[in-house]
């Protein structure tokens, strides 16, 4: 019984996901000791802990959502989409997600009203999207194409880092808002190869994201566009002295997005030969940043 509680807590959390929110902040982190700022480790930690509340709360509020509505069952589940599968196996337990969600949200709401009294209201706008991202995603955003696209990277990109920075410095910066591309561009380009698997569940659920409106072929050239976009808002950002020559170490990743890409071109249509290539999109979300953040900080 214990045994179904915890796993109806933590399942939704998604946990293996939430790596992506320590790189996130440490992009805003090394943007502000770039910029020369003395950095708090307490401020530091509380807004890493609202970034990481922020993530459990959409993943638990989507695993609900996606329960509810039936589309669980009808996905063809990976390591990397359709699902954690644990509240088909604890259907009695659901509502376990829906409140992990919640209590998560209230976590960020606590998190964002101190730092908005401790920096200043500056800090509601960017706050007010985040919040309205995490509620709205699964039953309304998945249902425009282009904001289904938009909305994980613009979360993790510009709402996580500039949020981050704005929290350690009581400014927003260039050089946060030019670190922030990157993973606006490889986090939606992340939920866009994972859609490929779910494309017919997701219909029948009633979404309408790129793959369903606008097809494969369409949703292959976006995901190639937003991966040289990444590494082109890096060159650009160098060219311009945004951030320093040191964040050129993100190319390194370059033959790993060139491999993701040439797996989904050629299969798109067969989920056990796209998995390696969605696993290799996730390693080049998770490392671009991070070189992206050591190179900000060497610099």
């Amino acid at each position: 019984m214990i045994n179904a509680h915890l796993a109806a807590t933590l399942g939704p959390m998604r946990a293996p996901f939430l790596l992506l929110v320590p790189v996130c902040v440490s992009l805003g982190w090394a943007a502000a000791v770039h910029d020369g700022y003395a950095i708090e480790l307490p401020h530091l930690l509380l807004a890493a802990a609202g970034a990481l509340a922020a993530h459990v709360s959409v993943n638990a509020l989507n695993e609900y959502e996606d329960f509810r509505s039936g589309l669980d069952l009808r996905t063809e589940r990976t390591p990397f989409s359709g699902g954690t599968g644990t509240l088909p196996a604890h259907p009695d337990k659901a509502h376990y997600a829906l409140v992990t969600g919640l209590v998560s949200l209230f976590v960020v709401l606590l998190v964002g009203l101190y730092f908005v009294d401790l920096r200043g209201a500056a800090l509601l706008p960017l706050g007010l999207l985040g919040v309205v991202t995490i509620v709205l995603y699964t039953r309304w955003l998945t249902r425009s194409p282009l904001l289904c696209l938009l909305a994980p990277g613009v979360a993790f990109g510009p709402l996580m880092v500039l949020g981050v920075y704005f929290a350690l410095t009581g400014h927003y910066g260039a050089t946060a808002a030019a670190a922030s591309l990157v993973p606006l561009f490889l986090v939606s380009d992340l939920l866009l190869i994972n859609q490929f698997p779910d494309r017919e569940a997701d219909r029948w659920a009633g979404r309408n994201h790129l793959l369903l409106a606008w097809g494969d072929r369409a949703g292959i050239s976006v995901y190639g566009l937003f991966l040289a976009a990444a590494y082109l808002s890096v060159l650009l950002s160098v060219a311009l002295d945004a951030l320093p020559g040191w964040v050129l170490l993100t190319l390194l990743t370059l033959p790993v997005a060139a491999l993701a890409f040439r797996g989904l071109t050629r299969h798109a249509d067969e989920v056990p030969a796209l998995i390696p290539h969605m696993a290799q999109h996730v390693a080049l979300t998770l490392v671009t940043p991070a070189l992206l953040a050591l190179g900000i900080a060497l610099g």
